[in-house]
């Protein structure tokens, strides 16, 4: 037996693109980061950043096409693969895809107030059963509903 599971938080790079299949299923794509301190040989913290592609598929789709934008943070979790392809010069590259199958948008109300994420909370379709990681702290003003 295997197993595949990836649980992220992280930010946006950039703002979601949707698109639909020819069956009309919706499917959108964004690039989000991870940051990490770590310390150098020279014992000095330095910020290490890893970036994932992330694709959602159907109404989470749609959902993330609405509500997020470049720098938002959020949680996603699914299942990693990395993907191999050569650049131009013909070196190997790798890339890190998540095919998410749950996310939950993270911040307070007071972040969320001047984006359209406000009016999700009152819509009880918009609710998820991921939990959130048991290392981060969640008030009532986190939950997105």
């Amino acid at each position: 037996m295997s197993f595949n599971r990836i649980i992220l938080v992280g930010n946006l790079g950039r703002d979601p693109e949707l698109r639909y299949t020819t069956q009309g299923t919706p499917v959108c794509s964004f690039t989000m980061a991870t940051n990490e301190r770590r310390r150098d040989k020279a014992g000095e913290n330095q910020d290490v950043t890893t970036w994932f592609r992330v694709t959602l598929w159907g109404r989470q789709a749609e959902t993330a096409s609405q509500y997020l934008t470049k720098g938002r943070p959020i949680y996603v979790e699914g299942r990693l693969r990395v993907e191999e392809w050569n650049d131009k010069d013909g070196r190997s590259r790798y890339t890190l895809e998540v095919h998410a199958t749950d996310m939950q948008f993270i911040g307070t109300r007071n972040e969320d107030a001047a984006t359209p994420a406000t009016a999700a909370r009152s819509d009880s379709t918009q609710t998820s059963s991921v939990e959130p990681p048991s290392n981060v702290e969640v008030s009532d003003d986190d939950i997105p509903f």
